[in-house]
């Protein structure tokens, strides 16, 4: 499968992988990389980058919304490869270095057999390296609060509840909100489209995932990225009310 790349505005890219985004934020020659998709998005992650004009070497740093396998799978082989930064939550340092792992079990999965797409995702999951232990060896805390000095000049923002270091990041200029899986427009296990949370299952704690949608209604913007789905259009408060009607 190639990775889609999708321009939303201008240096400003969603690629979509195997059933996961990533985004690829351009200023000139340098790129920062939000998120990297499972391990075996790898090769999509480095056509991605040739296809905005950019390459590995140019990766500034790479942000990680939170540390499960499809949102991390590249971060390590960038780092190790090209000495490029990972930053992420001080939260969620310790989870990419495997400290601890907070994310849905094979018991979870089982439990959740029932649902339609369940079954399909997991041996997807399993075959696109989901499984794997997969940390990142020295992973590092946001340098400074607010803006980072990174193309796209991204804000952080704490958002916890699908792990305890979840960061969306926003970029006010632009109107967007990169919501990793805190706000979702689509998922394989998801018969619903458009603006959701995931099922409770793949939460460390779904009350705070649902508090955390406040925090993203309070942010500007009119173009939302998740994690999972398409690009979703429209008022980043309307979408993040109803996600929480949905879950409720």
């Amino acid at each position: 499968m190639r990775a889609e790349v999708h321009q939303v505005a201008d240096g400003i890219h969603l690629v979509h992988g195997h059933h996961v985004n990533w985004v690829i934020l351009k200023d000139g020659d340098a790129v920062t990389l939000v998120d990297t998709g499972y391990p075996g998005d790898r090769q999509g992650v480095l056509e991605s980058l040739a296809e905005v004009g950019s390459s590995p070497e140019a990766v500034a740093a790479v942000l990680i919304t939170h540390a499960h396998n499809d949102h991390l799978g590249s971060a390590e082989y960038l780092r190790a490869r090209y000495g490029t930064p990972v930053y992420l939550h001080p939260a969620e340092v310790p989870h990419a270095r495997r400290d601890f792992l907070q994310q849905a079990t094979i018991g979870d999965v089982v439990r959740n057999a029932w649902r339609p797409g369940v079954v399909s995702w997991a041996r997807h999951v399993i075959q696109v390296g989901g499984t794997r232990h997969n940390p990142v060896t020295a992973p590092e805390p946001f340098p400074n609060e607010g803006p980072l000095d990174l193309p796209g000049r991204p804000v952080p923002v704490h958002t916890p509840g699908h792990t305890d270091g979840h960061c969306v990041y926003h970029l006010p200029e632009a109107g967007i909100v990169i919501s990793g899986d805190a706000l979702v427009s689509g998922h394989a296990t998801s018969r619903v489209k458009g603006p959701q949370v995931l099922h409770d299952f793949f939460h460390h704690e779904r009350d705070r995932v649902v508090a955390s949608l406040d925090l993203i209604a309070a942010l500007d913007g009119d173009i939302l990225l998740p994690g999972h789905g398409p690009v979703h259009r429209g008022s980043v408060r309307a979408a993040a009310e109803q996600a929480r009607e949905r879950a409720t």
